[in-house]
């Protein structure tokens, strides 16, 4: 059969008639009208724009908002151990080579040497910050420190 405008049909069970509430009782959906009874639902206008009342008990429920978010991003921390592994004798340390040896996530971020392990090599830290249990262990090994970063020379002056 040939599909044409005057042979278009509905697929059965696709359409179906409106449902008419509050026609008498004998239609199954009188009395309440499907609304059930009292309240601000049941009402004339009332299903649009409910109103909040009791708002303070919600408000109450909503968690505050604690603490402080800090203008600076958090510091990636290097152990002296990490130095020890990936570094030779006499080696300088950047947050970019430490970016390489993927140490760190990236080189812009801020990098801050702690004191957990032991070193044994002479190295140069350079644009780093460190704990001060860190850079006596520098420089008892026979590092040294060449500058901080540039938030740490900021915070100086």
């Amino acid at each position: 059969m040939e599909l044409t405008l005057h042979n278009l049909k509905f697929s059965k069970g696709s359409c179906r008639k409106k449902k008419r509430v509050g026609r008498g009782n004998a239609s199954g959906h009188g009395t309440y009208s499907c609304r059930g009874s009292k309240g601000q639902k049941s009402r004339s206008g009332g299903k649009k724009g409910l109103q909040l009342k009791g708002f303070r008990s919600q408000l109450l429920k909503i968690p505050k908002l604690r603490g402080f978010k800090s203008m600076y991003p958090k510091m990636e921390t290097v152990n002296i151990s990490d130095l020890e592994k990936h570094f030779k004798d006499g080696d300088m340390v950047t947050p970019e080579i430490l970016a390489n040896l993927r140490l760190i996530k990236g080189a812009q971020s801020e990098v801050k040497i702690l004191n957990k392990g032991k070193l044994t090599k002479k190295l140069t830290l350079s644009g780093c910050f460190y704990s001060k249990s860190a850079e006596d262990s520098v420089k008892k090994a026979g590092g040294e420190m060449v500058e901080k970063s540039a938030r740490a020379a900021k915070s100086k002056e």
